[in-house]
């Protein structure tokens, strides 16, 4: 599914853009080689009608990526002769109201759940569930299932035919912290973060028992569905995903390293899947 070849592109050089829940997720390829990722905030419209106005990749990355951030390799691949006008940007979005946005971009092209090869897909399965699955089956082999670790916590998976099996969509750790902070009178807000250690099992004061609650429940239910992925296809590979994935993987391995040894980590598993044929 290699999105543009445009032969006056001499070195192929595109966007790839997953517009999530809570952030934009950036890529740069040069043609099936993926250069870079990062991630922005999501962006205004007045910003995005002045991206589709820039002459240059360059011109470009100055508005979605801070110079100061890039990487030697980043700044090796943007010099101003690759791109004579706005480069082609691949977007895949589960975020109606920003794919809107973004169409006003003058070489856009949005990824379909119909352009995903995989079999057996229902036609409200997220365009962003699909392209993972498939990027991570597609590279290290089916069966597959993906643990995407991001705003919500989803489980997807498809058998060694390359056929969906199913999966599941839950809260992701900081909706849950939310939740219980905004919808309950007297239980505190705690902010999603990167906690240096495992809290313990049996608090003994508000924070820690609600930190204890959700994680050790949160990382039960992922151990749970991977034991069933197990039990079903006792071969298959498990990738993981989402903004969460270091934090649940560090959890992971501190309380059942047997089930943390074997999941593959990749944060780009949907930028693999737009570009694999």
């Amino acid at each position: 599914m290699n999105p543009y070849k445009h032969p006056e592109q001499t070195k192929n050089v595109w966007l790839a853009l997953e517009i999530g829940n809570s952030r934009l997720h950036w890529a740069l390829f040069l043609g099936e080689t993926l250069s870079s990722a990062w991630d922005s905030d999501h962006l205004p419209e007045s910003v995005i009608q002045q991206l589709a106005e820039r002459q240059t990749l360059n011109d470009l990355l100055e508005k979605i990526f801070p110079p100061h951030q890039r990487t030697d390799e980043q700044e090796a691949h943007t010099d101003n002769s690759f791109c004579a006008s706005p480069p082609p940007l691949v977007l895949a979005s589960v975020v109606p109201s920003q794919t809107a946005i973004w169409q006003t971009y003058p070489n856009v092209r949005v990824i379909s759940l119909d352009q995903v090869p995989l079999k057996g897909m229902y036609p409200t399965l997220g365009i962003d569930r699909a392209l993972a699955l498939w990027g991570a089956g597609k590279t290290w082999g089916f069966p597959m299932l993906v643990i995407d670790a991001g705003t919500a916590l989803t489980f997807t998976a498809a058998d060694d035919n390359q056929c969906l099996i199913g999966g599941a969509i839950l809260p992701g750790v900081g909706l849950q912290f939310a939740a219980l902070g905004q919808k309950t009178g007297q239980l505190p807000l705690i902010e999603m973060q990167n906690f240096a250690s495992l809290p313990a099992r049996f608090a003994l004061n508000t924070t820690e028992a609600i930190q204890s609650g959700v994680i050790y429940t949160f990382i039960a239910g992922i151990k749970y569905f991977i034991e069933a992925w197990w039990q079903l296809f006792p071969n298959g590979k498990i990738a993981m995903k989402g903004g969460d994935r270091t934090l649940l993987l560090n959890y992971l391995q501190a309380l059942y390293p047997e089930i943390a040894a074997p999941l593959i980590v990749e944060p780009n598993l949907i930028f693999l899947g737009m570009c694999l044929d």
